[in-house]
């Protein structure tokens, strides 16, 4: 599967509903709602949780994934060193310019595609992804129903 910044997931696009995502992958594991009232829907052989948001009339807005399949620009980064993924990623024009730390866990944040790489001891082991804002209070949504 690959990870396309901006747009979503493979065939999964920031702004599907979920009856779009269901007709992808099936009925989720799981569904709730957070403290936000957004959706959450589980997918546990994806190893993927997909956020609709509730002030966005519930579209897929955020994905987070940690599934070792996935890709990013064609090179898997689940499980992989994370000086490796980091300068393969800058080779290609993408910089993680922030860096957040928590415990053992960092995250290395790419604001202009809108994605976060989690690492633990080393390596890659989340991948989290949003839909990206434009004119400052909309949403650039790719999939148009």
């Amino acid at each position: 599967m690959e990870l396309k910044p901006k747009f979503g997931l493979d065939q999964l696009l920031f702004g599907m509903k979920q009856k779009d995502v269901e007709s992808l992958f099936g009925k989720a594991d799981s569904v709730f709602k957070d403290e936000d009232d957004n959706q959450i829907l589980l997918y546990n052989a994806l190893k993927a949780r997909l956020t609709f948001y509730q002030e966005e009339d519930f579209r897929l807005g955020y994905i987070i994934i940690s599934n070792p399949e996935i890709r990013l620009f064609n090179q898997k980064v689940i499980g992989q060193d994370l000086i490796e993924v980091k300068s393969f990623l800058e080779k290609k024009g993408f910089t993680l310019s922030e860096e957040e730390v928590f415990d053992s866990v960092t995250n290395y944040f790419n604001e202009e595609n809108w994605i976060i790489l989690q690492a633990e001891f080393g390596q890659v082991i989340k991948v989290e992804m949003g839909a990206i804002i434009k004119n400052q209070d909309e949403f650039d949504w790719k999939f148009k129903a």
